[in-house]
């Protein structure tokens, strides 16, 4: 797809783009944010086979190059890859963060002892965020890592914040809350889903938008919060889960294009 919807949602207020070296998205938006940049809160990340400091260095150079930027807003680790020490691929993020090209260092995917030795090789520089799984049906982070994030200041970026689709939520909701409560709100359900993580703190949303269409919609689950009876009453009536800690792991070492399969 071009820049278009991205363009369109950008227009609309949608200023925070996440995107990442493997998506192979970095082009175009690279194009739909050219003209807007200083309004534009830029994320990418860098694959776990590139956390050699060499290869880390050429990843967020070419990833500069195809976003048509100088400096990138945030940059993150894709997932952990116990290959390659921490240490050396952090290192190597603070003398970017030095030189200017990253302004802060997030992570994705990373367990609590992941994230904690993230943020202790990369000394006094923060970890300001950790992309995760979160939406109402898997609430696997509420263990023990969205407690730790708050803690210490870490934002949480949701990510398939609507699960696999309105669909898998729905199976999971069988009295049909989300739609009573988007029909009481005069919000859509997909509106009402994003709604709910926005109203957890210390975590903010990266839907997918496919169409602009769809982009506008996400655009309107901001400026506006459930209130608290109504966030208990969706944590009341659909079902969710919390994966164990062995699931967590098995889905970490899957292949990248199935982990998305694996819900």
């Amino acid at each position: 797809a071009g820049p278009g919807p991205l363009r369109r949602g950008l227009e609309a207020g949608a200023l925070f783009i996440d995107t990442a070296e493997s998506y192979g998205t970095e082009p175009v938006v690279g194009e739909a944010i050219r003209g807007l940049r200083d309004r534009v809160f830029l994320a990418t990340k860098i694959s776990p086979e590139h956390f050699r400091p060499a290869d880390f260095r050429q990843s967020v150079e070419a990833s500069l190059r195809r976003l048509g930027t100088e400096v990138i807003d945030l940059l993150q680790l894709h997932e952990p890859n116990p290959a390659i020490p921490i240490a050396e691929t952090m290192g190597e993020m603070a003398r970017l963060i030095e030189e200017g090209k990253i302004r802060f260092a997030g992570v994705s995917n990373f367990s609590v002892a992941q994230l904690q030795e993230a943020q202790q090789a990369l000394g006094n520089i923060p970890v300001v965020s950790n992309q995760v799984r979160y939406n109402l049906i898997d609430r696997t982070i509420e263990q023990d890592l969205l407690a730790y994030c708050r803690r210490h200041g870490v934002t949480v970026i949701a990510y398939c914040p609507l699960g696999r689709g309105l669909d898998r939520i729905r199976d999971c909701d069988p009295t049909g809350a989300l739609a009573e409560l988007a029909e009481r709100t005069g919000r859509t359900p997909a509106q009402v889903a994003l709604n709910w993580c926005l109203c957890q703190e210390g975590v903010v949303v990266i839907p997918k938008g496919n169409s602009e269409a769809h982009i506008l919609e996400n655009c309107g689950a901001a400026g506006w919060r459930l209130q608290p009876e109504e966030v208990a009453f969706l944590d009341a009536r659909i079902q969710h889960r919390r994966r164990n800690r062995l699931d967590t792991l098995v889905r970490q070492y899957l292949p990248r294009p199935l982990q998305s399969l694996a819900a």
